[in-house]
């Protein structure tokens, strides 16, 4: 099974997105977690990675089960752990091979298009207090199927 981290860079009233080129989606910027690596140390890699900037004062803020489905039979399954920073150093790309960065409005989170569970996550992630937990069941075609989702506070 594969693990992704991805991290939430909050500053005032914006975040920092990524738009992916083959969608149009906006996503929080991470990726694959390297072997031997931590949840954390992979959000902070794939953050700095993909944006050119540090992040500090890092925190978990989600865990979630993502299925991928065809009819009944399950053909991809991955863990998502999203985290969030409320501070970053350094100048973003605008641009690479992941796609467009820049800082929008908190709000945007709600309308921008992105994949269901991801706004699910991302709104949690920088509205609410407390971890997230969760399983998002998808078609290969991303839409959703089903979510559950269970919380729990600090």
């Amino acid at each position: 099974m594969q693990r992704i981290a991805n991290l939430l860079a909050i500053q005032g009233n914006e975040v920092l997105l990524l738009q992916k080129p083959r969608r149009g989606w906006y996503v929080a910027p991470g990726g694959k977690m390297e072997s031997g690596e931590s949840i954390y140390e992979a959000a902070i890699r794939e953050f700095q990675e993909e944006t050119n900037v540090t992040p500090h004062d890092v925190h978990l803020k989600g865990v979630y089960t993502m299925v991928i489905k065809n009819n009944e039979r399950v053909v991809d399954e991955w863990m998502l752990y999203t985290f969030i920073a409320k501070k970053v150093e350094g100048t973003i790309f605008k641009e690479t091979r992941e796609g467009k960065l820049a800082w929008h409005s908190i709000e945007s989170l709600e309308t921008f298009p992105m994949a269901q569970g991801d706004r699910t996550n991302l709104l949690f992630a920088a509205y609410q207090k407390g971890i997230q937990y969760g399983t998002f069941e998808y078609t290969e075609d991303f839409e959703l199927i089903s979510e559950k989702i269970q919380s729990s506070m600090e």
